[in-house]
This record gives C-alpha cells, sequence and structure tokens, in this order.
C-alpha cells in the first residue's frame, strides 16, 4: 500500500517511516500542506474518470504544519477525494478529536502512540475502505423516521436535507440502524466497524458517537446503554 506521511519534523518522519517501510509501506514524505496537496491531487484532477481516486491508500496528518493548519487540510482532502485519513497529532481534548472527524478524518491518534496501535489503525481504515468497494453497487436504503440512509451511495439524510458525515460516523449509523432498538455490545461495534479488537478503540466510538448526535441534531437518537453499548432510537417522522 502508498501511504501519505504528512509530517513536517523530518526526525519524526524518517524513523516513522522506516517502521512503516518494514511493514510493507510504500511511504511518500510530505512536510506541508501544499506539499500533501499536491501529492494527493495531480494536475488531472478534474478528470472525471479519476474522481476520488489519489493514488494513496491511507493518509497520516499531522496537524501542526508550517503552512497551513492541518484541519484546514483534512477539509480540502476530504472535498476532493475519498482517501481516508488518519490524523496524528499531539492535541488529546475532545474538543479537538470531534472537530477533526467532522472535517472527514477516519481515525485520530494522539501523540505519543504505540507503533503498533498505529499499524491497528492503519489497517482497519483500509479494510473498511476494501470493504466498501466490494459491497459498491447494492440497492439498499433504510428509512427511520426522518432519518434516510442510502447505503450504497453512503448518503444520509434527515427531513429532506443532506447531511455529511465521515466513512466511520457512516458505517457506525449504518451498522445500528439495521436493526433499531436493538441494544449492540461495544466490543461488537468495534469488532464490525474497526475490524479490531484492541481496547483503546473505545474512545474512538465515544468520540463518533458524539459526532453523530451532533451532525444529526438528534442527541437522543442514539441511546447509551451503561456498561453495555449503544442502540439506536428511530425519531418519528416530521409533518
Amino acid at each position: 500500500m502508498r501511504l501519505l506521511l504528512v509530517e513536517d519534523d523530518d526526525h519524526v518522519a524518517a524513523a516513522l517511516s522506516a517502521v512503516l517501510a518494514r511493514h510493507g509501506f510504500e511511504v511518500v514524505h510530505a512536510r506541508s500542506g501544499e506539499e500533501a496537496l499536491q501529492a494527493l491531487l495531480p494536475p488531472d484532477e478534474n478528470d472525471p474518470d479519476k474522481s476520488g481516486k489519489s493514488g494513496f491508500g491511507v493518509v497520516l496528518l499531522d496537524l501542526g504544519l508550517p503552512d497551513q493548519d492541518g484541519y484546514e487540510v483534512c477539509g480540502k482532502i476530504r472535498k476532493r477525494t475519498a482517501t481516508p485519513v488518519i490524523m496524528v497529532t499531539a492535541r488529546a481534548d475532545v474538543r479537538s478529536r470531534i472537530h477533526g472527524l467532522n472535517l472527514g478524518a477516519d481515525d485520530y491518534v494522539v501523540k505519543p502512540y504505540d507503533t503498533g496501535e498505529l499499524l491497528a489503525r492503519i489497517h482497519a481504515v483500509s479494510r473498511r475502505t476494501a470493504a466498501d468497494d466490494s459491497t459498491a453497487g447494492i440497492e439498499t436504503s433504510l428509512k427511520l423516521g426522518a432519518v434516510q440512509i442510502e447505503l450504497p451511495t453512503r448518503q444520509v439524510s434527515v427531513e429532506g436535507q443532506s447531511v455529511q458525515l465521515t466513512r466511520k460516523e457512516f458505517d457506525l449509523l449504518a451498522l445500528l440502524a439495521q436493526r433499531p432498538g436493538v441494544v449492540f455490545r461495544r466490543e461488537q461495534i468495534i469488532s464490525e466497524v474497526w475490524r479490531t479488537s484492541w481496547e483503546g478503540t473505545g474512545r474512538t466510538l465515544e468520540v463518533h458517537v458524539a459526532s453523530l448526535r451532533s451532525k444529526l441534531r438528534m442527541p437522543a437518537l442514539i441511546e447509551t446503554v451503561r456498561g453495555v453499548g449503544y442502540r439506536l432510537v428511530a425519531p418519528p417522522a416530521q409533518g
């Protein structure tokens, strides 16, 4: 897999690139937001046959870049390509995580991190991307009260108004929506959405649930079942 590493610290980038290379990744290093965008979005990006194709399997994006904030870079990436983005940053507060996920990041890793954890997350987002591609063309939709979920196109609307979700947010919502009212255990959600059993993913799950509630403007849509997991409470259609 080709991987784009966006990191302005050459020492950090060299060490991480060496580790990734040992695990079979072809790493391209970008030192700034502009370099990253040029690598991801070639001159013929407007060619409709290449829409959303960047040539990279995953982007590891540091937020502290010299020319522009990493959040801004993530927003630009997500508007023009579906390449999975993992933010790698020292900003550990929940508000920063939610902001990054709202901009379209697929995952968020806080420095300092364990290399094994980072590798697991890279493989998880790449497996999900492959699974999404393999199910393309299936004509299936879910309607739960005011919420409409189109599985093949990965589009969500509330009362006819489109809501932009990240890859993982959509996967989480689609999973819960397939069995409304049924409690999904945290372990089951992590296994099916993140394709991993790594315990630390639980915090990422909480952030994604909070982000979904905010984006859909339905705080009660996803109910927390303390000590167990989550369930979707279908809202009634308005009007």
